[in-house]
């Protein structure tokens, strides 16, 4: 890839992850409307978005997770309730808390490992995945089958949000202004506990976390430091961190992460790179990158248009 490849490229995914992490903290609403209906669902042609972010319950059909993270979907899907002993759901209205059934169990299990390793009362989760996963209308390229959840950089409070606040209440910022590190006055070590946590878990692959947050967490990590290497770099993740399970052993139609490459904690010169100025600072492009034009159903996996076109789960 040429200098100028490299360039077109780090512009383009700043502005795209830079766009997420503001999305990610968009206001909920207290009153949603439903989107009018399309003329003709199945057509192979339709920008899967449509398809997918139209859909308000699973499908009828045995849970089974089909293609990619950022490209496939999910049938069965499980909620997550809004309310659990040591979570809440945040912006519910976003109908975004679906997700398999390893990733529920996940969930609930980890909300109460944070509580019993840490001083948080519990975690407030972001989004996870569509009702029938696929592509989001807006906030994320990833989270399309079900094995991805957003836990807010922001413990829970020790009472129950009410409605307006879950859709309204923003998370904290974790980078400093000028990005090189993070803010100390709201960085602690009960956060980076709640990501270790995560990171500690058999099912978990990766965790995304801004660059700024991976720097903080190489300096302040004691002990086995075996759980650093899932922590990745990642633009955007400053108000929240994204955590991915592994393809469940069962789900044969479900595509592998790659590797993590490398044999150590990440906190080298592969980190290094992310506060160079070309990547902190770039300079505007004459010929910026065309964004890419959104997946079609034709593109989607082929089991997406049966997941699509199911009745719904009751």
């Amino acid at each position: 890839m040429t200098t100028r490849s490299r360039l077109f490229l780090a512009l383009w995914a700043a502005a795209v992850f830079t766009a997420l992490a503001a999305s990610a903290q968009e206001r909920g609403t207290l009153d949603p409307k439903p989107l009018p209906p399309l003329r003709d669902p199945r057509d192979p042609r339709l920008p899967a978005k449509q398809v997918f972010g139209r859909e308000t319950a699973p499908a009828a059909l045995p849970v089974h997770v089909y293609g990619f993270y950022s490209k496939g979907c999910i049938a069965g899907a499980r909620a997550l309730p809004l309310d659990g002993p040591d979570w809440q759901v945040m912006r519910p209205s976003r109908n975004r808390f679906w997700g398999h059934p390893a990733l529920i169990a996940f969930l609930e299990r980890y909300a109460a490992r944070v509580r019993q390793t840490t001083r948080w009362p519990g975690i407030l989760i972001g989004d996870m995945a569509q009702p029938r996963g696929g592509p989001m209308f807006n906030g994320h390229a990833s989270h399309q089958i079900g094995l991805d959840a957003d836990v807010w950089l922001r413990p829970m409070l020790d009472r129950r949000l009410n409605r307006e606040e879950r859709e309204e209440m923003p998370s904290l910022m974790m980078v400093r202004e000028d990005r090189l590190d993070v803010d100390p006055r709201v960085w602690t070590p009960d956060t980076m506990g709640a990501i270790e946590a995560a990171a500690r878990d058999r099912q978990v692959e990766r965790i995304f976390v801004n660059a700024a947050i991976k720097r903080a967490i190489c300096r302040d990590a004691k002990g086995d430091r075996s759980w650093l290497a899932k922590v990745r770099p990642m633009w955007g993740h400053d108000y929240h961190f994204h955590i991915r399970l592994a393809c469940p052993a069962n789900e044969t139609t479900c595509e592998e992460q790659d590797p993590i490459p490398g044999t150590g904690d990440g906190c080298d010169a592969s980190l290094a790179h992310w506060f160079s100025d070309g990547i902190l600072h770039p300079r505007p492009s004459p010929h910026p990158p065309r964004p890419k034009p959104p997946i079609t159903m034709a593109a989607m996996p082929a089991e997406c248009r049966m997941v699509a076109a199911a009745p719904n789960q009751r």
